[in-house]
C-alpha cells in the first residue's frame, strides 16, 4: 500500500486500524509523494472516528525511530519529560516548564521536548529562552547540558524533519480548528525516549488510552493527568484548583482516579491563582518563586507547580508517595537549589 486510501476508507466506516496498519499509516504520512489532500482526509477521519490506545502508540513508535537520536540513552534511562499536550486553552504560568527545571535541580535529568507556543503568550520555548536555553544546539551540546544541568532541551523541529511533510496538512487542519493525532503525540514522540514521563492531556477522555500508550512504548514509569480548575474548562497538568484526574502507567499501573489534594498536605485554591502573562512577567514570576518573594506568586500557584514535582518525583521512584514529593519540591526551593540552579544555567549557555 503506497497510499493512503485504503485506511481513510476504513476509518470513514468507523473501523479502527491494527497496529500494523497504524504504522504503515503513520509512515506514509511523511511521504513527500502523498497529497496534502490524501492526508488531510486520512487526519481527520481518524480523528472523527476517534483515535485507540493502539493507533496513537503505533504513531508514536514510528516517529520515535524515525527522530534524529540525541545519543543521551544513559541519561534517558533514568531521565524523565515533564509536558502537556497544549490545547486547553486556559492560560496558566509556565507549569510544566518549572516543574521540569525543579526536577534538575534536585538531581532528576529532565530531557525536555516540545515546539513553540502558537496559542499561548508566554510558551515553554519562550519561557527557557529568555532564562538563558538555546534552543538550536549542536546534539553534542545536549549531552554536555545534561552532564552540567541535568536538563536540556530537544527544539522538535530539529529532531523530526519527517514533519515538514506533514505540516501543510496539519496546518489546514488545524486552521479548521480540527485537533489530530498531531495534537497528542507531541510529548510521546521525544527524540531521547526518557523512561519516565508525566504527561499532561487536554481532554479527560484521553487520560485512560494515553496511558495505555506509554505502557505499550515500554515506559518504565509515569502519570498522565488532567485537570478541571472551574466546571467547563480543561487543563493539561495537576492543580490545586478544581478537580485532578490521573492514571499511572509501568510501575504506577495501580495509580489512578480522582487525586485528593489532602494526601499531598495541600489546599485548594482559587483557579484565578494559576494564570500567568507576558514572558517578562513569567519570567519575574519564575524568580520571584526561586527567591521565596511571595509578592507575584499566589499560595495556589505555587503548591500547584509543588503538586507537580511531587508527581514527576512519584514518576521516577524518588518518593514512595505525593506528600513526601511535596516535602522535597519545597525544600529544594526554600534552600535555594532553584535560584542557584538558574545562574548555572546562564553560565552554561553563555560559554558554548
Amino acid at each position: 500500500m503506497e497510499n493512503l486510501f485504503e485506511s481513510t476508507e476504513k476509518l470513514k466506516n468507523g473501523l479502527s486500524l491494527h497496529r500494523d496498519e497504524a504504522e504503515k499509516a503513520a509512515e506514509l504520512l511523511g511521504y513527500e509523494s502523498i497529497s496534502d489532500e490524501e492526508k488531510i482526509n486520512f487526519l481527520k477521519a481518524l480523528a472523527i472516528k476517534g483515535e485507540t490506545a493502539e493507533e496513537v502508540s503505533a504513531f508514536a513508535s514510528v516517529f520515535r525511530k524515525l527522530a534524529i537520536d540525541p545519543e543521551v540513552s544513559d541519561f534517558a534511562e533514568r531521565g524523565i519529560d515533564v509536558c502537556g499536550t497544549g490545547g486547553d486553552g486556559f492560560g496558566t504560568f509556565n507549569i510544566s516548564t518549572t516543574v521540569g527545571f525543579i526536577l534538575a535541580a534536585a538531581g532528576v535529568p529532565v530531557l525536555k521536548h516540545g515546539n513553540r507556543s502558537i496559542t499561548s503568550q508566554c510558551g515553554s520555548a519562550d519561557l527557557m529562552e529568555a532564562i538563558g536555553i538555546q534552543l538550536m544546539v549542536d546534539v553534542s551540546v545536549h549531552r554536555r547540558a545534561l552532564e552540567a544541568l541535568n536538563f536540556t532541551f530537544f527544539f522538535a523541529p530539529a529532531f523530526h524533519p519527517v514533519f515538514k511533510a506533514i505540516m501543510p496538512a496539519r496546518k489546514a487542519l488545524a486552521e479548521e480548528g480540527q485537533k489530530t493525532i498531531f495534537n497528542l503525540l507531541g510529548p510521546m514522540i521525544n527524540p531521547a525516549q526518557p523512561k519516565h514521563q508525566l504527561m499532561g492531556v487536554y481532554s479527560r477522555s484521553w487520560i485512560d488510552p494515553i496511558a495505555e500508550a506509554m505502557g505499550a512504548l515500554k515506559l518504565n514509569g509515569g502519570m498522565i493527568v488532567h485537570g478541571v480548575p472551574v466546571p467547563n474548562s480543561a487543563l493539561d497538568e495537576l492543580s490545586c484548583a478544581g478537580e485532578n484526574y490521573y492514571r499511572g502507567f509501568g510501575a504506577l499501573s495501580d495509580h489512578s482516579g480522582v487525586l485528593d489534594l489532602a494526601t499531598a498536605g495541600l489546599s485548594k485554591c482559587d483557579a484565578e491563582d494559576l494564570k500567568g502573562g507576558s514572558v517578562d512577567e513569567n519570567v519575574a514570576m519564575l524568580f520571584d518563586f526561586a527567591n521565596n518573594k511571595g509578592c507575584e506568586i499566589k499560595r495556589g500557584l505555587r503548591d500547584s507547580i509543588y503538586l507537580n514535582v511531587a508527581a514527576g518525583f512519584l514518576s521516577v521512584g524518588k518518593v514512595s508517595n505525593l506528600r513526601d514529593g511535596v516535602h522535597l519540591a519545597k525544600k529544594i526551593v526554600e534552600e535555594g537549589q532553584l535560584l542557584e540552579w538558574l545562574k548555572q544555567v546562564k553560565a552554561f549557555y553563555s560559554d558554548i
